[in-house]
């Protein structure tokens, strides 16, 4: 830490928590009690019972779980696919090159996303390629949304690497594609997989060019929570809530480990 002394240590943990409890972990306490409640009429809910999260587990949300789950991880694996081939391909381009490709992959970042969403829409609801009523447009929509995010991760890493080792291995006889393979895509590995848990969170989360363009039989849990909420059954967008958070979670936790094991390598 940049604070050495024990008591600055301690004044920034105190002012640490006393901004974090209200502004982070309150509002996921309030969400995960309301969770578990069947009536909030007091500072504390009251009629505890465990029935939403039975609910939300079966039928429907739990297809919006699937739903969801799939939809950010082929989102993520489309992302990281053509985010990691950009950076690359940039990497080769002079400034002006570099600079105008960064500026394609920001445009979905500059707008908001209802606005990607409208634009997929108009896009894909006329042949030769007719997306609307599928699930495909929304795959297409997250994927577009969470590229950004992609292509910048990985730039970032890509600038930062050290190009003695592409050097001796193409010194050594090793093809293009054999220094890509085996030297490049290795070093940016725990890169790769950060970028890649954030834009699986960012595509779990997301609702506003969903909303747009979902169809009935593809309905992912945001849109779940959002259509409890809207009709008065706040416990149960709560559980909504809380497993998708809990789902999230999870699959961050092991995009972690793997994160960590390739730092080591």
């Amino acid at each position: 830490m940049l604070v050495h002394s024990r008591k600055g240590k301690w004044a920034v943990w105190a002012f640490f928590l006393v901004l974090f409890l209200p502004l982070f972990a309150l509002p996921l306490l309030v969400v995960l009690a309301a969770s578990f409640a069947t009536n909030w009429s007091g500072a504390l809910p009251s009629g505890l019972t465990t029935g939403h999260y039975a609910a939300v587990t079966r039928g429907e949300s739990l297809h919006a779980l699937t739903t969801s789950l799939v939809t950010a991880v082929t989102a993520s694996v489309l992302a990281m696919l053509v985010g990691t081939w950009a950076a690359l391909a940039g990497h080769a381009l002079g400034r002006r090159g570099r600079r105008v490709l960064d500026t394609l992959f920001m445009l979905p970042l500059a707008v908001p996303s209802v606005v990607v969403g409208l634009a997929v829409l108009v896009a894909f609801s006329q042949p030769p390629v007719l997306l609307n009523g599928t699930r495909w447009i929304v795959l297409l929509a997250h994927a577009v949304l969470v590229t950004a995010f992609a292509h910048q991760s990985v730039s970032a890493a890509v600038v930062r690497l050290d190009p003695a080792y592409e050097q001796a291995a193409a010194s050594l006889g090793a093809r293009p594609s054999t220094v890509l393979w085996r030297v490049r895509l290795p070093l940016l590995l725990p890169s790769l997989t950060a970028s890649a848990g954030l834009c699986f969170a960012l595509s779990m989360g997301e609702l506003s060019a969903t909303m747009m363009l979902y169809p009935p039989d593809w309905t992912p849990l945001p849109v779940r929570i959002y259509a409890a909420t809207d009709r008065g059954a706040l416990f149960t967008g709560s559980a909504l809530a809380v497993v998708l958070m809990t789902a999230t979670v999870l699959v961050l936790s092991a995009v972690s480990r793997i994160r960590t094991r390739a730092s080591y390598r």
